[in-house]
């Protein structure tokens, strides 16, 4: 369904993507994952239209972006980050308004979205104006502005960001029931339960380049890593930390907190907080984690997803 070939974007003298490849197939939801400013943002731009590439080639169902852009908005519906509603309409004006610029007939459109309205818990508050929504309604109606015209692929750019759990719950059964009737869907998130719960495949993006990718179980075999033994401190400075990379070489640190990467976690836990006394390090607290998507961005990028 979507091809991606050696895709750059060049900022003046910043190279925001570095050459990234990739290929989706029909139905599948694909998650892209990455810390700020590793480049998602800008390839979902791209593969929307809204930005041109600087190199490389990009199809969507077929279709060349660059030879057939209009083909390609006709199927694709776009979620940006933003939310892109006027707030002095109604949701239901709003929603005529967002599917008109699709083309749809008036009849058509009006059955849509009396079709859209319920699956959003809206249909009630549908000609409120958009003004008087809650963060999370309007973003519900923004999700819903882009499925009036039935696209095959449904971009979504950190769709739950910010809002209240009933609208996240809400969102979350509509794009099951979406994925289930075989929409394309590329999702990026800052919540890793989410990619977890969703995506059949994840590619992880970083610095301008796609790192890894795969199905969940196949990026814990390439992470090689099992567990993780989280351990905070309330001393830890950089001369301790020497001392701890010293003995433990697979760590990483994130202000207070060092995460051990170890293959065998209950063996290795004594061990690693008899070295921690030694070292004259205080522990606050200490976890656990079985080995899941946060633990293999980590190992792989070495930050955190909101970093």
């Amino acid at each position: 369904m979507i091809r991606v070939s050696n895709l750059k974007k060049k900022y003046d003298a910043v190279e925001a993507l570095k050459g990234i490849s990739f290929s989706i197939a029909e139905g599948e939801f694909y998650g892209l994952l990455g810390p700020n400013g590793a480049g998602k943002s800008t390839t979902i731009s791209i593969l929307s239209t809204i930005l041109e590439p600087t190199e490389g080639e990009v199809s969507i169902a077929g279709y060349d972006l660059k030879q057939n852009p209009v083909e390609c908005k006709k199927t694709i519906g776009v979620v940006p980050q933003e939310i892109a509603l006027y707030n002095e309409m109604s949701a239901y004006d709003n929603l005529l308004f967002w599917g008109s610029l699709y083309g749809v007939g008036k009849a058509e459109l009006q059955k849509r979205i009396d079709e859209i309205l319920p699956m959003f818990g809206l249909y009630d508050r549908r000609n409120d104006k958009v003004k008087t929504y809650s963060g999370g309604m309007k973003r519900r109606i923004n999700i819903a502005s882009a499925l009036l015209h039935q696209p095959r692929v449904l971009f979504m750019d950190e769709p739950t960001v910010g809002i209240d759990p009933q609208s996240r719950n809400l969102i979350f059964e509509v794009v099951e029931k979406l994925h289930r009737n075989g929409m394309t869907i590329v999702y990026t998130t800052h919540y890793m339960e989410e990619a977890e719960r969703f995506c059949d495949r994840i590619g992880i993006i970083d610095n301008g380049q796609i790192i890894a990718q795969g199905t969940l179980d196949e990026l814990r075999k390439s992470s090689m890593i099992k567990e993780t033994i989280v351990i905070g401190f309330t001393n830890l400075t950089d001369e301790l930390f020497e001392k701890i990379k010293t003995a433990w070489h697979d760590v990483k640190r994130m202000d207070q907190v060092v995460h051990f990467f170890s293959p065998n976690s209950k063996n290795d836990l004594s061990k690693i907080i008899l070295n921690c006394n030694e070292a004259g390090l205080d522990v606050a607290h200490i976890e656990i984690q079985k080995i899941n998507l946060e633990t293999i961005f980590l190992n792989l990028t070495g930050k955190q997803l909101r970093d």
